[in-house]
């Protein structure tokens, strides 16, 4: 299995009481993503935010990364599956590093690592404390029923705009969650394409904020 790794942000002060790791999109890297950990640990200041680089080297360009290959639907799917376990693996092993239980860990995916999120989340046997799936998709929906492992929150957000991704897979994934009795709080916003901005990060925060505070009690 492989191992990841990539870049930290860490409380500035004290051990960390929770933990968000951040999956980057395709083509992407941790060092893109964890920027974002900058306007979200204001929201968060005990959260350590982690953001590794997914295991392959991106196959469309020489250079960037990705969590599977997207040449055909097969592999997309394939590669998810494939992917899962190693995430999982290094949320377990962050959870043990900071002395922390899965229940106060945070997933969230941009892009491709959205797709990967939301594969992940509900099926770990090990619940999060929520799952935030920006501009993705659920690819595996169709067997999600037969899988599910947890009914952690999911927080999903989307551009109605994304030419990239369309929204409609972010509306499908909310359906097909609420569907099996998962909490689900849905954003899809007007202007905005294949891209984060000021009202994803205050939705998302104050989102990871009630779950890690509901964990807590």
């Amino acid at each position: 299995m492989p191992v990841l790794n990539g870049p930290r942000r860490m409380p500035r002060e004290g051990r960390p009481d929770s933990v968000v790791v951040m999956l980057h999109g395709i083509g992407s890297d941790g060092d893109d993503l964890i920027s974002l950990a900058d306007f979200l640990a204001p929201a968060l200041p005990s959260t350590a935010f982690h953001a590794p680089n997914a295991p392959h080297r991106f196959d469309g360009a020489a250079y960037g990364y990705q969590w599977y290959s997207r040449r055909t639907p097969e592999t997309r799917v394939e590669g998810v599956r494939a992917v899962a376990p190693t995430v999982n693996a290094f949320v377990d092993e962050l959870a043990a590093q900071h002395g922390l239980t899965s229940d106060r860990c945070v997933l969230l995916g941009f892009s491709q690592g959205c797709i990967v999120s939301l594969h992940a989340g509900p099926r770990r046997k090990e619940p999060l404390a929520g799952v935030v799936g920006l501009s993705g998709a659920l690819v595996t929906g169709d067997t999600l029923a037969a899988e599910i492992a947890n009914r952690a929150p999911v927080f999903l957000a989307h551009g109605e705009e994304d030419g990239v991704l369309p929204a409609a897979g972010t509306r499908q994934a909310a359906a097909a969650l609420e569907a099996l009795g998962v909490p689900v709080e849905l954003h899809i916003l007007t202007g905005l394409g294949h891209s984060i901005d000021g009202r994803v990060v205050q939705a998302a925060s104050a989102f990871m904020r009630r779950v890690l505070s509901k964990a807590g009690d």
